[in-house]
């Protein structure tokens, strides 16, 4: 199970379609777009995020950013998923 965290700071508990691990597709559609992975502070946990995001320019994802193992002057765009990295094949 993981958690669609929105630009706009509201989440949403979503789990893979087959039960097990998120596929290609669901995690494009989570995003908008083509993935990237980024590792949490959190160990084994990661977000997946749009790679083009501040290319579109998506809105600042504060709550993401927060969570995410990053430098400190970057960001996270963009609604993102956070969920377990075993869960993303």
């Amino acid at each position: 199970m993981g958690k669609l965290i929105k630009a706009d700071g509201t989440t949403v508990e979503v789990s893979p379609k087959n039960g097990t691990d998120y596929k290609l597709d669901e995690l494009q559609e989570f995003v908008g777009g083509y993935i990237e992975v980024v590792h949490c502070k959190e160990e084994g946990m990661i977000l997946v995020i749009n790679e083009e995001g501040k290319f579109l320019d998506l809105p600042w994802n504060k709550e993401a950013s927060k969570i995410a193992d990053i430098h400190f002057c970057d960001y996270i765009v963009g609604d993102a998923l956070l969920c377990k990295d075993e869960e993303v094949r």
